[in-house]
């Protein structure tokens, strides 16, 4: 028992101070990087355009309208009438549920944002706001977003 408690204190003790090694640098503007894979990540907005995206439809309104319309047939008749019902509210359902879901689904602004690397590389992301970028603007692009870059 004492033996997990020491294990658990030096575990805890090694990674306080392993973490308080780690530093907090940023690169600098004069584009010398100490990783290659960072010229990558660093450009500049040659254009910004708005674009009209339409989401298509994901099935699941026709799924969830065929169940519950199953389910409601399903309450009416007896025998072959009880099926024959289960099947029209299946099929009921699901043309209702797909068209809500297809009512729901309207088209939406975003950004077209093109980006010359600094590594030669152009790179265009679709995102739905700019806030603050405008055409020129050193950004740096994480997980798929571009920001802008002091």
């Amino acid at each position: 028992m004492k033996t997990t408690h020491i294990l658990a204190a030096t575990m805890i003790a090694g990674t306080a101070l392993l973490s308080g090694c780690a530093s907090n640098s940023s690169p600098t503007r004069d584009m010398s990087y100490t990783n290659p894979n960072d010229a990558a990540t660093y450009g500049s907005i040659d254009s910004i355009q708005l674009i009209k995206v339409e989401s298509p439809n994901s099935g699941a309104g026709a799924v969830t309208g065929g169940l519950v319309g199953a389910l409601l047939g399903n309450q009416i008749g007896s025998g072959s009438g009880r099926t024959a019902a289960t099947v029209a509210g299946a099929v009921g359902g699901a043309v209702v549920g797909n068209d809500v879901e297809s009512s729901r689904n309207t088209p939406h602004d975003m950004y077209r944002i093109s980006v010359r690397m600094d590594n030669g590389d152009y790179r265009t992301v679709d995102q739905d706001s700019v806030y603050d970028l405008r055409t020129g603007n050193r950004v740096h692009l994480v997980d798929g977003r571009v920001y802008r870059y002091q």
